[in-house]
């Protein structure tokens, strides 16, 4: 599926994830990355661990779950 229009980033697909979002390009979750964050992982050691990753969409994820005003993925 296309990106969320106003998360390109980010992506919706009922087959990727169990239609969990996700970032675009990649099969990690926002939710993982929440998680991660959440559990005191860092951004250094998020774009270390996950090539794939980058700042831009780390801050997407962080910014997706702001406008949800609640973690609820």
């Amino acid at each position: 599926m296309p990106p969320l229009p106003r998360h390109p980033l980010i992506s919706t697909d009922s087959t990727v994830r169990s239609g969990r979002p996700y970032l675009t390009g990649t099969r990690i979750s926002v939710a993982d990355v929440l998680d991660w964050l959440n559990s005191g992982v860092t951004e250094a050691a998020l774009l270390r661990d996950f090539p794939d990753l980058t700042p831009e969409m780390i801050h997407a994820c962080l910014r997706y779950s702001s406008d949800r005003g609640h973690w609820s993925y």
